[in-house]
């Protein structure tokens, strides 16, 4: 046998399996059907894997399914989680849970890009903390974990240029290469889409060949290593009453929490306080988060890349901004002047663009079993939530319109700290009656319209020409 026989017998299979691997890849296996039981155990699992997926998102958020995004507070399934509620009481929507440890507004960004189309005109909670805004922003190790390169891909062939766009670019160029696993090719496009310029068609073709095998991969292996949370679920919503109480259920709330609580004075789970904050970390914990501060942060300009991709999609949207453990923060030092400076900024850059649906519980930490551990909702916190959650819930989904602000991108937003606390925010019901004004002015509406809510009148809106003639408009109430 001459060398080249030698040669071609030993990589030959070698070859053909390498060639027949990536037939596999290209060959669009991608499917939408998804059972209903691996629907709704990928929406609770909070796995990574989910997280960077795309087709069970998709399939799930073109059904009953609502998106919450957050961080390691959805990880907190006590009786009173969302998902649980909405369990137990056979709720007409189920939260998907999107978040843990280390997820930010960088990353929710990029986890959206995988479902813009199912995101259009539909309902969204967003929990966000004012513990993200460190100096650093996103961590650049907690965003490696939960980035994919088919998020990138997916936001590459779809980018416009923009002052959103060549931020993005810039921001993940300032990443470690590990964190976002990029290379030559990769690289050479996010600089170009950072200086303006459009993706040539050769570069467009590679990526498009790059999604193929990438949804193949997705499809493939997305629901495997899901964790599943399913019986916990089931096993927590039994101790809830059969029929919805708002006043029984913070008794169950209260109960819980005296139950799960009892070995420390924090107010803090006993497993979470006998596992992480034993004598020897306390002490070293006392007084250490005098010095934080939340109000100059690179995460400003991150949030601002989720609001405009929720104003792109018109999603209806209810954020919430939760508190620390006042007793945990008044042991370390954290100040609440700074903390409520940075919610005040928050809500600033929400408001100022037409988000005003917003659960400011922000004050509430001195609550009993409000939190569950140091920075967690839990118990009577995730019962305040549910207040705001229901009422956006029972809504129809009415595209809204928002006012965005390129301003909110720049390093003087990020860096400002003189803001004005706002009292501008909407309850429930104001909001109901804001979006059926907005939805009447979107379809260009003209007239008086009268709602009648449980035989009271809920709304009275004037949208029309007091001189039809002269076209002079009536001012809308």
């Amino acid at each position: 046998m001459n060398s080249k026989s030698r040669l071609l017998h030993i990589f030959g299979p070698l070859i053909c399996a390498f060639v027949l691997l990536e037939l596999v890849l290209l060959y669009p296996w991608t499917t939408n059907i998804k059972s209903e039981q691996l629907l709704y155990k990928a929406s609770v699992s909070c796995s990574k894997n989910i997280f960077k997926g795309q087709e069970i998102k998709q399939a799930a958020f073109s059904k009953e399914y609502v998106p919450f995004y957050g961080s390691s507070e959805l990880l907190r399934m006590d009786c009173c989680h969302p998902s649980v509620l909405a369990y137990k009481y056979k709720r007409d929507y189920k939260p998907f849970l999107l978040g843990g440890p280390g997820s930010q507004s960088l990353t929710q960004f990029f986890n959206m890009q995988e479902t813009v189309q199912q995101l259009q005109n539909k309902k969204a909670v967003y929990i966000i903390s004012p513990q993200w805004f460190t100096k650093q922003g996103q961590n650049p190790n907690a965003f490696g974990l939960y980035f994919s390169q088919l998020q990138l891909v997916n936001w590459l062939l779809s980018a416009k240029d923009s002052i959103a766009t060549r931020y993005v670019a810039r921001r993940l160029l300032s990443m470690p290469k590990v964190a976002i696993n990029s290379n030559v090719i990769t690289n050479y496009a996010l600089m170009m889409i950072a200086s303006g310029k459009k993706l040539t068609p050769e570069q467009l073709l590679w990526f498009r060949i790059r999604r193929r095998m990438l949804l193949n991969e997705d499809n493939f292996f997305t629901s495997m290593f899901c964790d599943d949370n399913v019986d916990h679920i089931k096993k927590v919503s039994e101790k809830l009453h059969d029929k919805y109480d708002l006043n029984k259920l913070h008794e169950v709330a209260t109960l819980e929490g005296k139950l799960n609580t009892n070995n420390n004075s924090f107010g803090i789970a006993n497993q979470f306080y006998t596992k992480r904050l034993n004598n020897a970390n306390l002490q070293r914990l006392k007084g250490a988060q005098k010095t934080f501060n939340y109000t100059k942060s690179p995460e400003y300009s991150d949030l601002q890349l989720v609001l405009s991709e929720f104003a792109k999609e018109h999603v209806n949207v209810l954020f919430v901004i939760p508190p620390v453990n006042k007793k945990w923060s008044d042991y370390t030092g954290l100040s609440s002047k700074m903390y409520q400076k940075t919610v005040a900024k928050i809500k600033q850059q929400l408001i100022s663009q037409g988000f005003y649906n917003i659960a400011d519980i922000s004050r509430d930490g001195g609550k009993p079993y409000f939190m569950e551990d140091t920075i967690h909702l839990g118990w009577n916190g995730w019962l305040e939530v549910d207040k705001y959650v229901r009422p956006l819930m029972k809504q129809c989904n009415i595209p809204i319109s928002y006012n965005l602000k390129n301003y909110y991108f720049s390093k003087t937003w990020a860096n400002k700290v003189n803001i004005k606390h706002t009292t501008k925010q909407l309850t429930p019901k104001k909001q109901a009656q804001l979006h059926i004004k907005q939805a009447l002015d979107n379809a260009k509406v003209r007239g008086n319209v009268l709602v009648i809510k449980n035989n009271k009148p809920f709304l009275n809106y004037q949208n029309s020409y007091a001189d039809y003639d002269m076209k002079k408009e009536t001012l809308p109430n």
